[in-house]
């Protein structure tokens, strides 16, 4: 037997049971302490007459009724003992606040309707019989009131609908009420738990977002001026060592540093100014999400400079300072900071393959010996606006032959290099291999925070590609990348 109602809404808000025994509060005690103190006192009264009647001593008639009338303090927890109870007793015309209450708490209980329709039957046909016979005896008794033959069962059908209708009826729509007070609690619970749910996946993605953006810039500044500023170490490390033997070579690597320092400064500046920019329009309240697309944009722009701009080699003319130009050797003129270009351009402005012979010629320059190799077979592409592929498949190729690159200049000074490249039937395989250090070669002295195999990596995987890189049995190291390039430019 399931308790009532009321006590399945009080479990389900979560409240503390505050109540003795089964009562989940406390007024919910004290009001069924009250009707059971009612119900007794009532069908005490009520043995009285029952047992002059039934030729019983008085004190069992009441002794009957106080036993009978108290059960109303377990109709919550057992409601169908006190229906039966209340039939029990209809026969001895006592009860009535028994059976009322009894009805009401099983029709709001979540007793199976069945179960309740059958009790609430088997009160109604009680009450009709009980309150027939009665009807018919005081008729006996009285000869000078003669009734027409249908008022007495009329009359006692009418009493035991009435009597048992309004507490049932009266109980299922609370019952009811009550379950879809339930149900709406509950879908409002789980949806608070959906909402919460949602924000914190919300938050993570925001996190992760957050973290990928703040790799890509990093990888973008490690790309443009780690390479160029390890260049300007192999030059001073160069220019150290020939400066008494070989005036004149010094003094143009002595430019070439001067040069590259100037124009790292340079990019330096340009991405220091676009973090800057998307900082003062956070805190003006104005949305920035293009700064790492700017970013990525200034750093490709940068590289692209590089690329064009030292395939001289060592003959590069120092500017006279102050000139305000942005010559090859004069510091960059003052200007409003970068220029802001558009996200969907951030790719299209970055290195391409065509500029792998610049990136080659920057490391002849600085003294390495490096080979460079293109294999043709299978290509089947045309070029497009200077490129065969997709911006972003060009741009990871020449990120991993222009890191490969700069880790020999750190690890291996003196050795030789070389670069090949294939194209083949969807895909671009890049290798750059290099043997083992000249042992008489001056050491530059290059950090390293190895984040250079990291990067490359990344980048390559980012496109769903291989990489793999590894010292070779020679002494040497080497790096592999094959690029998916399906989506043919043009």
């Amino acid at each position: 037997m399931s308790a009532t109602g009321a006590s399945a809404e009080a479990g389900a808000r979560g409240a503390p049971r505050g109540g003795p025994w089964w009562w989940t509060r406390r007024r919910s005690a004290v009001l069924d302490v009250l009707l059971a103190f009612a119900s007794g006192v009532e069908c005490a009264f009520e043995g009285v007459p029952f047992a002059h009647e039934a030729g019983l001593p008085v004190p069992g008639g009441v002794l009957l009724g106080v036993l009978a009338g108290p059960v109303l303090l377990v109709r919550r927890r057992w409601p169908i003992v006190v229906v039966l109870v209340s039939l029990a007793v209809m026969p001895a015309e006592m009860g009535a606040l028994l059976s009322v209450v009894g009805l009401y708490t099983l029709a709001a209980s979540d007793v199976p309707r069945r179960v309740t329709a059958l009790l609430a039957s088997l009160t109604v046909v009680g009450t009709l019989v009980t309150t027939f016979l009665t009807m018919r005896q005081d008729l006996a008794s009285d000869p000078d009131f003669n009734p027409p033959g249908w008022f007495v069962p009329v009359t006692a059908l009418a009493l035991g609908l009435v009597l048992t209708a309004p507490p049932v009826l009266w109980g299922l729509y609370v019952g009811a009420r009550r379950r879809l007070v339930e149900s709406l609690r509950e879908r409002a619970d789980g949806l608070e738990r959906e909402l919460s749910l949602l924000a914190d996946r919300a938050e993570e993605r925001a996190e992760w977002a957050r973290n990928e953006e703040r790799t890509r810039i990093a990888r973008e500044m490690h790309d443009v001026v780690a390479h160029r500023v390890s260049l300007m170490v192999v030059h001073a490390a160069a220019l150290q060592a020939v400066a008494l033997k070989d005036p004149e070579k010094a003094s143009k690597n002595a430019a070439l540093v001067g040069d590259m320092g100037r124009q790292a400064l340079t990019e330096l500046r340009e991405m220091l100014g676009v973090l800057r920019t998307a900082e003062g329009a956070a805190v003006r309240g104005v949305p920035a999400s293009d700064a790492p697309e700017r970013l990525a944009a200034v750093a490709a722009k940068a590289k692209r400079s590089v690329s064009s701009e030292e395939t001289s080699g060592p003959s590069v003319a120092v500017g006279a300072p102050g000139t305000g130009t942005a010559g090859a050797g004069g510091l960059p003129a003052a200007g409003p900071g970068p220029t802001a270009v558009k996200p969907d351009d951030a790719d299209a402005d970055g290195p391409c393959l065509a500029d792998l012979g610049d990136l080659v010629g920057q490391s002849r320059a600085a003294g390495m010996a490096v080979e460079l190799s293109v294999d043709e077979a299978g290509a089947e592409t045309a070029e497009v606006a200077g490129r065969r592929y997709p911006a972003r498949v060009e741009q990871t190729v020449f990120r991993v032959v222009q890191e490969a690159l700069t880790n020999v200049h750190k690890h291996a000074p003196g050795a030789r290099a070389r670069v090949r490249l294939a194209h083949r039937a969807g895909e671009i395989a890049v290798q750059v291999e290099n043997g083992p250090s000249d042992r008489g070669a001056t050491d530059a002295g290059l950090p390293s925070g190895g984040n250079g195999l990291v990067g490359m990596r990344e980048r390559v995987a980012a496109l769903g590609g291989v990489f793999v890189s590894g010292p070779t049995e020679a002494g040497g190291f080497r790096v592999s990348a094959v690029v998916p390039a399906s989506d043919v430019v043009g």
